[in-house]
């Protein structure tokens, strides 16, 4: 039955109707990353009832902890685009050796990392600025998350394998297993028993070990269209080029941009605690409005892919002007409403009841709302041009958005305008739509669908 399952869905992508498909993969992959996004949501809220120096470390470590989860979700984004193109050319055994392959390389990957991470962690904090109990929470904080790498990436992994044949309910079920045990778990760690912010890194780390074994129990069962199983396993050295060529770019852009984001951190770190802690706020906050553009993003990428496997570009091509349509007016709505001050200030004020931090969190988040329209011309853009295998041009573009564009502009408001911590609000808006605009004109140069061909 479940076979039977994976080909309508695969038919849908690659011949039903198109508004359907997209929004049969996009809501619970918007759904799936609003789960997510609240176990850091989780921790900022607890945190901040037991203080602004706990919030400020959270957010102060946490751009780290996102580099290694984007260089590991390079592989696994190159096993979802991989896995989806076989998939569109019914190349069905090649895409399960596919996903072999992405296993061990993606569990590999996470495990050197966890003992690398934890190794170093005094050193980055130290060298983030922190001081007092700032360094202290933060080196609590990011010692405890790293460890849970492994269980990350194997919920990872099942959501690339489940994403690429257009099963994107299952992921968002198993995640959301994880949030109902963080949720649980946040406040009876903080709150009854004392444990501080190292209950919280306890409690993020907790919810994924039943989620990662769950996954990783469904994806080698004997029924499954794309199955995990080792027997007989020898590696492909055509393969791993594969995963090579297409998730080193994604990596790589990921983890530069995370890079840069954490260099922005630093940079806010100067203003103070106060800002740092504001900061987080808001980006977790416009995260939240801007997850219809991530999750149509990731739809356009799956469909994408399925059709350019099968050699359907004009369906490719429709896909993506539906998507940019839809989501545009979506995002100009969300980000109208939640740019109006009542609005804005009354979100702050639910992760934070610092009388300082509020204001200046509602400003940022006032700004970057207004403008977060931008960012469905990125993610939309992005998703097409992953779906086509180019991701050495998002990767170009991530790379850039952060460490030209956005510390370029932050520079320039800051030491040629003199504008202070909102240096760094308008730096956030700039380096977004420069991008947005460049990733929406490279698509009418046509580069998308050139020099598309079967990565093996």
């Amino acid at each position: 039955m479940p076979k039977q399952i994976s080909e309508n869905k695969r038919n849908m992508i690659l011949n039903g109707n198109l508004s359907q498909a997209i929004l049969m993969l996009a809501v619970p992959v918007m759904i799936n990353s609003f789960i997510q996004s609240m176990y850091n949501l989780t921790d900022t809220f607890w945190l901040g009832r037991i203080g602004t120096e706990n919030q400020s470390a959270i957010t102060l470590v946490s751009p780290f902890q996102n580099i290694l989860n984007s260089f590991g979700s390079g592989i696994t984004t190159a096993g979802a685009i991989l896995i989806s193109q076989y998939l569109g050319a019914r190349k069905d055994e090649q895409a399960n050796k596919m996903a072999n392959h992405i296993c061990i390389t993606s569990l590999g990957f996470s495990l050197i990392c966890a003992l690398l991470c934890w190794l170093i962690s005094p050193a980055l904090v130290t060298w983030l600025g922190a001081r007092g109990v700032v360094y202290e929470y933060g080196l609590t904080y990011l010692r405890i998350v790293v460890l849970d790498m492994p269980f990350l990436f194997m919920i990872n992994l099942f959501t690339a394998v489940k994403q690429a044949q257009g099963d994107t309910v299952k992921p968002m079920l198993l995640n959301l297993l994880g949030i109902m045990i963080n949720l649980i778990l946040d406040p009876l760690f903080l709150i009854v028993f004392h444990f501080g912010i190292g209950g919280a890194a306890f409690a993020t780390l907790i919810a994924k070990i039943p989620c990662a074994l769950i996954g990783l129990i469904l994806l080698t069962k004997s029924d499954q269209l794309i199955r995990i199983s080792f027997k007989n396993f020898v590696f492909d050295q055509k393969m791993i080029r594969a995963i090579i060529k297409i998730g080193l770019p994604t990596a790589i852009g990921g983890s530069t941009m995370q890079l840069g984001t954490l260099i922005m951190t630093r940079n806010v770190n100067v203003y103070g605690y106060i800002a740092t802690s504001a900061y987080g706020i808001g980006n977790k906050i416009n995260s939240l409005i801007t997850m219809p553009a991530s999750g149509v993003g990731s739809a356009v990428s799956t469909i994408v892919g399925q059709n350019m496997g099968a050699g359907n570009t004009e369906r490719a091509k429709k896909t993506f002007h539906y998507s940019l349509k839809m989501c545009t007016l979506f995002l100009l709505i969300l980000g109208f409403i939640f740019s109006r001050r009542p609005v804005s200030q009354t979100m702050v004020s639910f992760f934070s009841t610092d009388a300082k931090v509020i204001p200046l969190a509602a400003d940022y988040l006032s700004i970057i709302a207004f403008w977060c329209f931008t960012n469905a011309f990125y993610n939309v853009s992005q998703g097409l041009f992953q779906g086509c295998g180019h991701t050495l041009i998002t990767m170009l573009v991530d790379a850039s958005r952060i460490w030209l564009f956005r510390l370029l502009s932050l520079w320039i408001c800051a030491n040629v305008f003199h504008m202070g911590v909102a240096s760094v609000w308008y730096s956030v808006v700039i380096s977004n739509g420069t991008s947005a605009i460049i990733l929406y004109l490279l698509y009418w140069t046509g580069i998308w669908k050139k020099g598309y061909a079967d990565p093996l």
